[in-house]
C-alpha cells in the first residue's frame, strides 16, 4: 500500500502526531488534541522539564519566574479566561510606575520631576496611535521625536536629566519589546501587536506561572510535578536534529541521541531563535523561502533577569524601587572599564508575595555578555552598581539569581519582536504560521509558539493560542476527511 494511501487511512485514533517542544504552545496543542479525540499524541521536549520559556522555581519564601512572570490584560487573553474564576491572579503594586530615578551621583531626582517625564515617555509609548498607520521609522524615532516634542511644552527641565531619563526610558520600553535597541523596532509593525485590556501586570501571587500549565494538563495538586493528561507522552532530553518532511509518507524526526520516532504529522513549536540558528540542517528539505525569509525578519531578543534574596527587606519603605540614570562622565568612564555590561541593566524592583527580594532587567547584547559571566562577577557588579548610585547602604545579599536565556540553544533569547527589516522583507508571523501540505492538502509540518502569533506574539497567551489553532487544524482536517467519507 503506498504511503499516500495509509495517510488516507488515518483518523483520529491513529494518526501519529509528534510536537516539538512541550513548552506552552506544546502543551496548549497536545491537551487540546486529546480532548478532541486525538489518541497517538508525543512530545519531543529538549529541556530535562516542561514549560519552555515558562520556568517557575522555588527560591526565597515561595517561587520566582525565570522566564513569563505576568498574565498581560484580561479582554481577550485567553489565559485570563481560562483562570479568572479560579483566584489565582491579582493585579501587581504599581512598582514600575511609582519607582525612584536615580542618577550615577547618587542624586534621586525630585518627584515632580520624575512623574512628569514619566508621564511624558508612557504617553508616547504608541498602542492605539493613528500617526503611526504612515509612520515609517522605527519605534525608537516615533518614541524620541513625541517625547522631546512633550518635553518643550513642560517649565524648563536640565536638559542633561532629560536626556538621562529618555535613555534609560528606552531600556526599559526595548525590554517589553525584547529588542537590543528601540530604532530596530518596527513603528508602524507596532500596532499590529494587540494589547488585551485590562490590568497588564497581574500576577500569579506566591504559584508562579507555571500554575497555567499544569491547569491546561489538569495536573493533580498535591503533585509538584504530575503532568496530568500528559503523563507518559512528554519525552524529555530530546533535542531536535533533523525532521525530515520530503514526498507523502512519513515524516522522520532524528533526535541527538540517535534516536528515529516517525510522525504523520508534526507540529513544530521551537523558538525563533532555534529557527533562526538550526533551520537550514534541521529540515530535509529546505523550508519554503517565504518561511526562511518570515524566519530572517523577526527577531528574538534577550532579556535576562535578576534575583536578589535578602535577610530582610532591602530597600526603605518609601522606596517602590529604583531605576539608574546614567551621568555621561559616569557612562564614559563605565564603558571603558570591565563592567561596561551594567549599562543596560535599566532598574530594580520588588516583587510581589516576595518581600526579600529584588529584581533587576537587563537587555540586548550587554544581557548575552552578562550570561558569559561567572555568578560571582555577576553578582561583584550588581553590587558596585548599588554602590555607584544609591544614597543608601544595600545589606548584602543571601544569594544572587541570573537567567540566561540567549546561551541555552534550546531558547537563544527570551520573545519575539517585529523589526523594521521585517517591513523590508513584507514578511511577519503570517508566513511563520503557514502550515506545510501535502498535495493532498493534508497538513504535515505544522508551527506554533508565540513568534507565530500575528498580533500576540512575545506572549504565554499568544503561544497558548496558537498551539490551539494548530490542534483545531488537525481537528478541522480529520473532520472533513470523516464528512467526505
Amino acid at each position: 500500500m503506498s504511503a499516500m494511501r495509509c495517510a488516507l487511512n488515518k483518523t483520529k485514533r491513529t494518526a501519529r502526531i509528534v510536537i516539538i517542544g512541550a513548552g506552552t504552545a506544546g502543551i496548549a496543542a497536545a491537551t487540546r488534541l486529546l480532548e478532541q479525540g486525538f489518541r497517538n499524541i508525543v512530545l519531543l521536549e529538549a529541556e530535562n522539564r516542561i514549560g519552555g520559556r515558562v520556568n517557575t522555581i522555588p527560591f526565597a519564601d515561595n517561587v520566582v519566574d525565570l522566564g513569563a512572570q505576568w498574565c498581560h490584560g484580561k479582554v481577550g487573553n485567553g489565559v485570563y479566561e481560562r483562570v479568572k474564576d479560579l483566584d489565582l491572579l491579582e493585579d501587581t503594586e504599581d512598582h514600575y510606575e511609582t519607582y525612584k530615578c536615580v542618577r550615577s551621583n547618587k542624586q534621586t531626582l525630585p518627584d515632580d520631576i520624575a512623574d512628569s517625564l514619566k508621564s511624558i515617555a508612557f504617553n508616547s509609548i504608541p498602542e492605539r496611535q493613528t500617526e503611526l498607520v504612515d509612520f515609517r521609522g522605527s519605534l525608537g524615532d516615533y518614541i524620541t521625536q513625541k517625547y522631546w516634542n512633550e518635553v518643550a511644552k513642560l517649565p524648563p527641565i536640565d536638559r542633561a536629566i532629560a536626556e538621562e531619563f529618555l535613555e534609560n526610558f528606552h531600556k526599559f520600553e526595548s525590554s517589553v519589546e525584547a529588542a537590543d535597541h528601540l530604532y530596530e523596532v518596527s513603528g508602524r509593525g507596532h500596532l499590529e501587536y494587540w494589547l488585551c485590556e485590562g490590568e497588564l501586570l497581574l500576577n500569579w501571587r506566591d504559584k508562579g506561572f507555571k500554575s497555567f500549565l499544569r491547569l491546561l494538563m489538569n495536573a493533580r495538586n498535591d503533585e509538584a510535578d504530575d503532568l496530568g493528561m500528559l503523563k507518559g507522552r512528554v519525552l524529555f532530553n530530546r533535542r531536535i536534529s533533523q525532521i525530515n518532511w520530503e514526498g507523502d509518507g512519513d515524516l522522520i524526526i532524528r533526535c541527538w541521541n540517535g534516536e528515529v520516532i516517525t510522525a504523520d504529522h508534526v507540529i513544530c513549536t521551537v523558538s525563533l531563535g532555534v529557527l533562526k540558528e538550526q533551520h537550514a540542517s534541521m529540515f530535509i528539505p529546505a523550508l519554503p523561502e517565504a518561511k526562511v525569509r518570515a524566519i530572517n525578519g523577526l527577531k528574538l531578543g534577550t532579556v535576562d533577569k535578576f534575583f536578589l534574596e535578602f535577610a530582610v527587606p532591602p530597600l526603605p519603605a518609601d522606596w517602590p524601587g529604583f531605576s539608574c540614570l546614567w551621568l555621561e562622565e559616569d557612562l564614559e568612564e563605565l564603558r571603558a572599564s570591565e563592567r561596561f555590561w551594567l549599562e543596560s541593566v535599566f532598574g530594580f524592583y520588588p516583587v510581589s508575595y516576595q518581600p526579600r527580594i529584588l529584581q533587576g532587567w537587563i537587555i540586548g547584547a550587554h544581557a548575552r555578555h552578562m550570561e558569559t559571566l561567572t555568578e560571582e562577577q555577576v553578582l561583584e557588579g550588581l553590587l558596585w552598581l548599588f554602590r555607584k548610585f544609591l544614597p543608601f547602604d544595600l545589606p548584602q545579599p543571601l544569594r544572587c539569581l541570573r537567567t540566561q536565556w540567549h546561551a541555552n540553544p534550546n531558547f537563544r533569547g527570551s520573545y519575539t519582536f517585529r523589526t523594521t527589516y521585517a517591513d523590508e522583507l513584507r514578511t511577519g508571523a503570517w508566513d511563520l504560521e503557514a502550515p506545510l501540505l501535502d498535495v493532498g492538502g493534508r497538513p504535515r509540518l505544522q508551527f506554533a509558539g508565540e513568534a507565530t502569533h500575528k498580533h500576540y506574539y512575545s506572549t504565554v497567551h499568544g503561544a497558548a493560542e496558537t498551539g490551539w489553532r494548530e490542534a483545531e487544524r488537525l481537528n478541522t482536517y480529520y473532520r472533513s476527511r470523516t464528512h467526505r467519507l
